[in-house]
C-alpha cells in the first residue's frame, strides 16, 4: 500500500526569496495577491532566462489559486520548476511557500501558478530557445 505523504514539501528549485513588507498589505495586514503574482513572476523570470541563455518576457499567466494569506513578516520562498520548452516559449510552474512569522520552523503553501515566457532578442523580436 502506497504511503500518504502528509507532509508536502515545495516541487522545483528555490528562486526567489524575500520578507512580507507592511508597505504591500492591505487594511488588514495580508499581502496584496498583485505583489505575490510580480514575486512569482521574477522567479519564473529567473529559471525561464537561464534555460533561454538571454532575454524573456512574460505572455501568460495560467492556473492561479490562493490557498492562505500572507501575513506581514513571512519569509516568502518562491520554487520554480520547468513544465515545457518549445521553439522560443519556456512554461514554468511556480510554487509559493511561506515561513509564517508566528512560527518560522514549518513552512505553509500559499499558492501556484504556472507562467509562460518566450525568449526574445535585443530588438524584441520572438527568437529560438537555445538547444541543450
Amino acid at each position: 500500500m502506497k504511503k500518504i505523504d502528509d507532509t508536502p514539501k515545495p516541487r522545483g528549485e528555490l528562486a526567489l526569496q524575500s520578507v512580507a513588507m507592511p508597505r504591500d498589505t492591505n487594511a488588514n495586514g495580508d499581502i496584496f495577491g498583485g505583489w505575490l503574482v510580480s514575486e512569482m513572476d521574477l522567479a519564473g523570470l529567473v529559471t525561464a532566462s537561464r534555460i533561454a541563455k538571454g532575454r524573456v518576457v512574460t505572455v501568460a499567466i495560467d492556473k492561479m489559486s490562493f490557498m492562505v494569506p500572507v501575513p506581514v513578516g513571512a519569509v516568502v520562498s518562491c520554487y520554480s520548476k520547468v513544465a515545457n520548452v518549445g521553439r522560443s516559449s519556456i512554461q514554468v510552474e511556480v510554487e509559493v511557500w511561506m515561513y509564517p512569522p508566528e512560527d518560522q520552523s514549518r513552512q505553509v503553501k500559499v499558492t501556484e501558478g504556472t507562467f509562460v515566457f518566450v525568449a526574445v532578442d535585443d530588438n524584441g523580436r520572438t527568437r529560438a530557445v537555445p538547444s541543450k
